[in-house]
């Protein structure tokens, strides 16, 4: 698809259809990827979008225990005061 390049200012933009806005969910900002040759725009989403339904389920199961002790036998904790 071709479109214009605009003068914004002091800078230059491209504008996106309300079609292709709504199509690919674009709200306020963009993740714009750089490629040797190309320029990508994706919509943003949410990075933790899901997890606390997830997590809530895990509890539920009773599958939300460390895996991983948080305190260690030999840990000295009076370097931390």
């Amino acid at each position: 698809m071709e479109v214009s390049v605009i003068k914004i200012g002091n800078s230059k933009g491209i504008r996106l259809s309300k079609t292709m806005i709504d199509k690919y969910n674009i709200k306020d900002s963009v993740n714009l990827i750089l490629e040797e040759d190309q320029i990508i725009i994706k919509p943003l989403s949410k990075s933790r979008k899901g997890w606390e339904k997830a997590f809530r389920e895990m509890a539920e199961a009773g599958d939300d225990r460390l895996l991983i002790d948080d305190v260690f036998e030999d840990e000295n904790l009076e370097e931390w005061k």
